[in-house]
């Protein structure tokens, strides 16, 4: 019997500890699902979904890229994703995927290399927004 309240009085104890967790998880699966407008940094990739269509996006990407004067190395598209490989002038390698979500809703992903450049893939995001 006191084994069993004691095992409660701990549960109990550690229940905040325990929702806080789910509660971090709710706001950060809310945040994603947001939709457009949203911005997150994750493990090297930049990861943004813009309220556009695909070729609009793909039109957007590409301008941006030819304003920075990266060299393309590889361009593909079809009618859900497209991807562009470029190099920027000390050789980084500039890797941005689109993919469609709805209609007006395109997800991109911007890496830099393998372990990615924060800031340098926010520039390059803020480049293809201003051709939005």
């Amino acid at each position: 019997m006191k084994k069993q309240k004691l095992l409660i009085l701990v549960l109990l104890a550690a229940c905040p500890f325990i929702l806080t967790g789910c509660l971090a998880a709710a706001a950060v699966g809310g945040a994603a699902a947001a939709g457009a407008g949203t911005v997150a940094y994750i493990k090297g990739e930049l990861k943004a979904t813009e309220e556009a269509t695909l070729n609009k996006t793909w039109e957007a990407t590409v301008a941006a890229i030819d304003e920075l004067q990266f060299l393309v190395v590889n361009k593909l598209k079809d009618n859900v994703s497209a991807e562009l490989e470029s190099k920027t002038a000390d050789n980084k390698t500039v890797k941005i995927q689109l993919k469609r979500v709805t209609d007006n809703l395109t997800d991109i992903s911007i890496r830099i290399g393998t372990f990615g450049d924060e800031s340098l893939s926010r520039y390059i995001l803020s480049k293809i927004e201003a051709k939005l």
